[in-house]
C-alpha cells in the first residue's frame, strides 16, 4: 500500500506517475475522507505522458466504435465500455495534468477541477464495473492515446489554462453531450438498461463539467469578448468547434450548461476541414 498522500500536488503526482489502475482511481482525499490541502500548489511541473503499467499502454488509433445499432452483440458493448472508461481514465490523467502545470490558478477554480478529476475517476470505475459484468477485462480492448495527443498543444499555448479549458471543456466534454445520449439510446435499445444509466449519468455531469468550462473561459478571458470569440481565440489546434459535438445535436444539454445561443449555433454549425474540403472541390468543378 502507498504511503498517504496530503496535498493536491502530491495526489495529482502520484496519479500520473503511477501505472497501476488502482492508484489512478484511488480518491482525490485523505485517507479519512478529508479534504487534500491545496494552500502551497509549489511551482509548476509539466509532465509529458502519465506512466501506464503492462496491459494499460495507450495505443496511436483504437479504431472506429461499434455503431449504435450494433450494440445487441455483448462484444460492441463491452467494446464501448472500455472505450468509454479509458477517455475518462485520460480526463482524469489530464485534470492532474493541468493542476500541476498552473499552481497558480484561482483556488476556486483549483478545487473546482479536483471536483471534475474525482467525477471522472468515478465514471471510469462505473464503466469498468459494468465491463467486469459482462465477462469482460479491459485489458483486453485497445486504449487510443487521443486525449493525451492534445496536450502538447495546450501546452504550448499562449493562452495557458484557457487553452486547457477550451480543449477538455468546451470541445471533448461538449462533444461527449451528445455521443452519451446517443450510445444511451444504443443500449437501451439492445436491452442493456445498466449501461445506458451509466451514459445518462455520466451525461448530467458533463452539463455541469461544460458549465464549468463556459464559466472560468469567461472570468479568465477578455470581458467584452463573445462566448465564440473566447472559445476560437483559445481552443487549441487541431481541436476545433467541428469537435465539439456529436452527428446528433443536443441543444437543449448545452443551454442546461450555460452556453449562449450564438455559441450552440457556432458549434452546431461548425464544419471540419474534412467535411468542407469536398464542398470546396465540388465550388472550383462547378466554376470550371
Amino acid at each position: 500500500m502507498q504511503p498517504e498522500v496530503f496535498t493536491v500536488r502530491d495526489f495529482c503526482l502520484r496519479l500520473l506517475q503511477s501505472g497501476d489502475l488502482a492508484t489512478k482511481l484511488a480518491p482525490a482525499c485523505r485517507l479519512d475522507g478529508s479534504v487534500l490541502s491545496d494552500e502551497a500548489p509549489g511551482p509548476a511541473v509539466f509532465v509529458e505522458l502519465p506512466a501506464r503499467a503492462p496491459g494499460l499502454e495507450m495505443d496511436s488509433g483504437a479504431g472506429a466504435l461499434p455503431h449504435p445499432r450494433e450494440l445487441g452483440s455483448p462484444e460492441a458493448r463491452a467494446h464501448c465500455l472500455a472505450r468509454f472508461a479509458h477517455h475518462e481514465l485520460m480526463a482524469a490523467e489530464l485534470f492532474a495534468w493541468a493542476l500541476l502545470r498552473w499552481p497558480g490558478l484561482p483556488p476556486e477554480l483549483r478545487r473546482a477541477w479536483i471536483g471534475v478529476l474525482a467525477d471522472e475517476q468515478r465514471h471510469c470505475r462505473l464503466y469498468l464495473d459494468r465491463l467486469t459484468s459482462l465477462g469482460y477485462a479491459f485489458v483486453d480492448f485497445p486504449r487510443s492515446d487521443y486525449f493525451w495527443k492534445q496536450a502538447p498543444a495546450i501546452a504550448g499555448s499562449a493562452h495557458g489554462p484557457r487553452a486547457f479549458l477550451c480543449a477538455m471543456g468546451l470541445t471533448l466534454e461538449q462533444a461527449n453531450l451528445d455521443f452519451s445520449l446517443v450510445y444511451r439510446d444504443g443500449f437501451r435499445a439492445a436491452g442493456d438498461e445498466a449501461s445506458a444509466a451509466i451514459c445518462q449519468r455520466v451525461h448530467d455531469d458533463e452539463v455541469d463539467h461544460v458549465r464549468l468550462a463556459a464559466t472560468w473561459l469567461r472570468r479568465l478571458g477578455d470581458p467584452t469578448a463573445t462566448e465564440v470569440e473566447l472559445y476560437s481565440e483559445a481552443v487549441p489546434f487541431p481541436l476545433s468547434a467541428a469537435r465539439a459535438k456529436g452527428r446528433r445535436f443536443d441543444a437543449e444539454s448545452r443551454r442546461r450548461a450555460g452556453l449562449g445561443e450564438e455559441f450552440i449555433a457556432h458549434v452546431r454549425a461548425a464544419r471540419s476541414s474534412q467535411q468542407a474540403r469536398p464542398r470546396a472541390r465540388r465550388r472550383r468543378w462547378r466554376g470550371s
